[in-house]
């Protein structure tokens, strides 16, 4: 019985191969301090962290500064691992929760949280955990919305916040007249085909990126009405979905807004690209990206505006339309229940949620705070206003431990067109067939869960 319900666990794991990154009890009243602190000298803290592709140098100072800080702390170490893919961390997870040992503490995409929390492999937080981590109203309360399926029952405690938003660039917009981007994907191609000339183009767009596609089809589908998974049903090849994937695709395809290269880059490029001043338009990207654009060639000549709500294919939202403009997005702390230093876990969260930790975080990788404290003090900065009005505006992704093959079916979709991009076509019959393919993934996960 033991090995099925390991097996069980693995295979629940198994539904999600690229969904990071890119996700208790009642709530309890502020905690009083603890009398004692907890001692872990000689004791070792495993931790399993996204690789950070844009910021690795910097990445890699924060472990050591912040082992260094806990150990001054508590005695114990911290030692840092990470996965470079939705795989490498799958692998990871599939091998600690069937041996029951690996990672004590893991960071999450919040839209893994959901698939992380179906294999029951993680800690509850009752009132108790929640008190060693500060409490449950330290947090700002809508980031707490993935953090398990209802408020008396989650795992995730968040980290990070990153709402997604699109950069713009404010000299090339003023060059072409144009005030602002527009607020539907349509006028949002035509502003960037206005853009477009020479070697600069009006979007710089991530298609080889693990992370991003699914991204843009999930938040125009649910502004066409079609949320793709509602009361046990999948609908991922509905009319909308379709023209979501048309749509992107058509911008290099058919809009020609988009550099031919962007078939094979990954965030990262596609950030370096705008920060060159190659491109208009960044969609689809984070406050992690001002670090790297105050220190680039259009410093203090871009800014952030809210995604386009208005779904392609019209000009005003349909009366079902769902005006997403972000998924809760971030990384959301789980700990495993086989750690034996579960003590120590909560109070390396209690000290990285804190508001100076969180402050640290921010300035070093731009990420928006999850501590109610300093995320009040992040508004004044009038740059990074647009971004906290997506985040005011943004949708939960289905929780649901069905998500994870899901969004992997809706990645796949992409990753297996992007031959026929680069061919400069990506034809309406294979886009359907592909789309058939992942209605078929998603609803047997959802059979399956259900």
């Amino acid at each position: 019985m033991k090995a099925r319900n390991a097996l069980a666990i693995a295979a629940a794991v198994a539904v999600v191969t690229l969904a990071l990154q890119g996700c208790s009890s009642t709530p309890v009243s502020k905690p009083t301090a603890s009398s004692t602190a907890i001692d872990g000298t000689g004791k070792t803290l495993d931790v399993l962290v996204a690789a950070n592709t844009i910021y690795p140098t910097q990445q890699k100072q924060w472990f050591t500064d912040v082992s260094a800080k806990f150990q001054k702390l508590t005695g114990a170490t911290v030692n840092f691992e990470t996965f470079a893919s939705g795989n490498d961390e799958l692998t990871r997870i599939q091998t600690s929760v069937v041996s029951g040992q690996g990672p004590d503490v893991y960071s999450l995409g919040t839209t893994f949280t959901p698939t992380a929390y179906s294999t029951g492999a993680f800690v509850s937080l009752g009132s108790k955990q929640w008190a060693e981590v500060g409490g449950r109203d330290k947090f700002v309360p809508s980031l707490l919305g993935i953090s398990g399926p209802n408020a008396k029952d989650e795992i995730g405690i968040p980290l990070a916040s990153r709402p997604f938003v699109v950069a713009y660039n404010t000299e090339m917009l003023a060059a072409a007249g144009i005030d602002k981007p527009a607020d539907s994907w349509d006028g949002l191609a035509a502003q960037a085909k206005k853009m477009t000339t020479g070697g600069q183009y009006g979007m710089a767009i991530a298609y080889a990126d693990g992370f991003d596609p699914w991204k843009f089809i999930w938040g125009m589908s649910l502004q066409a009405g079609n949320p793709l998974i509602k009361n046990g049903k999948a609908s991922l090849d509905n009319a909308a979905t379709l023209k979501a994937y048309e749509t992107y695709f058509g911008w290099m395809t058919k809009d020609k807004i988009v550099d031919p290269a962007a078939v094979g880059w990954k965030n990262a490029q596609a950030v370096a690209a705008f920060a060159d001043g190659k491109a208009a338009f960044l969609p689809m990207v984070s406050a992690s990206s001002k670090v790297a654009l105050d220190k680039s060639s259009v410093a203090g000549k871009y800014a952030y505006a809210v995604l386009p709500v208005i779904p392609p294919g019209v000009t005003k939202a349909p009366k079902n339309s769902i005006a997403a403009a972000s998924i809760i997005s971030g990384d959301n702390i789980v700990v495993a229940k086989y750690s034996k230093n579960q003590d120590l876990a909560f109070a390396l969260i209690n000290m990285l949620t804190s508001p100076a930790s969180q402050k640290t975080y921010f300035e070093t990788f731009g990420d928006l705070p999850t501590n109610a404290v300093e995320a009040k003090a992040v508004e004044s900065d009038k740059l990074l206003a647009p971004i906290l009005v997506a985040g005011s505006k943004s949708v939960s992704t289905p929780f649901t431990g069905a998500w994870g093959d899901t969004q992997l079916a809706l990645v796949n979709v992409v990753v297996q067109s992007l031959p026929e991009l680069q061919s400069g076509n990506v034809a309406e019959s294979s886009l359907k067939d592909k789309l058939k393919t992942a209605q078929t993934a998603a609803q047997t996960a959802l059979d399956r869960v259900h």
